[in-house]
């Protein structure tokens, strides 16, 4: 029994492992170069990241360099563009002028083409109708009636003749009989008023023909119904010449 025992005892007992004994400095030691090993790993982990980052840097300096450059040189293209736009533009500008001022030119020598036309065949016909007329009798021609820019003001032109061929020099004056009617009322007026008759702007002296023009005013909101031109010769109060002339 008892030898059963010991042989049960022996076979379940905990086996030991048996090491030999190490100085504590050579643990040390050890301990040591584990950590040296570390901090060397750890200082070329450190190093080669710094590498990567300097290079990263310098490269992010090269493109924000070129990127400068760039912007430079197109802000300079486009102050040139711009600056051609403008010179572009003026000279569109003075083109325009230049073809609108043509244009004026072109329609003023055609209206002024048209009256020379009008004014020889006008006196073509004067010429051939004069023997059918009494000597020395005057007409009103070509007459002309436009309003102004200015409200109430009219612009008038037309052409005065003296029939004959022995025709002698005629010396008078002119003046305007106005039918117009105002806020209701008809009224007479008579231009040049009578302070004016003596001006410049209504005196005659031909032979032959004169051209007449001039303006003449009225009350705002005024209507022109109708007018005559009359005639007078120096010296006399009749006038030689009374004519209806039409204002549409």
């Amino acid at each position: 029994m008892l030898r059963l025992f010991r042989r049960g005892s022996g076979i379940s007992a905990a086996r030991m492992a048996v090491r030999p004994d190490v100085p504590w400095h050579w643990r040390l030691m050890r301990i040591f170069a584990a950590g040296g090993l570390l901090l060397t790993g750890a200082w070329l982990l450190a190093d080669a990241l710094g590498g990567l980052g300097s290079a990263r840097q310098g490269e992010v300096e090269r493109e924000l360099v070129r990127l400068q450059s760039t912007l430079e040189r197109q802000g300079a293209e486009l102050a040139d563009l711009r600056s051609r736009e403008a010179q572009g533009e003026r000279q569109l500008q003075m083109e325009r002028a230049a073809t609108a001022d043509l244009a004026k030119q072109v329609k003023s020598l055609t209206f002024e083409n048209a009256a020379l036309k009008e004014d020889l065949a006008f006196f073509q016909t004067l010429t051939s109708a004069a023997g059918g007329r009494g000597e020395g009798t005057i007409s009103v021609n070509r007459f002309r009636l436009q309003p102004a820019a200015v409200a109430g003001e009219f612009r008038y032109q037309m052409l005065l003749v003296q029939n004959g061929q022995r025709a002698k020099d005629f010396q008078g004056r002119l003046q305007f009989v106005l039918d117009v009617q105002h806020e209701g009322q008809k009224l007479v007026l008579v231009r040049p008023p009578e302070a004016d008759r003596e001006g410049k702007d209504y005196r005659l002296n031909f032979k032959f023909f004169q051209r007449i023009e001039g303006t003449f005013k009225l009350t705002p909101g005024s209507v022109l119904n109708g007018m005559q031109v009359q005639v007078f010769e120096n010296g006399t109060r009749t006038p030689k010449l009374t004519q209806t002339l039409s204002t549409s």
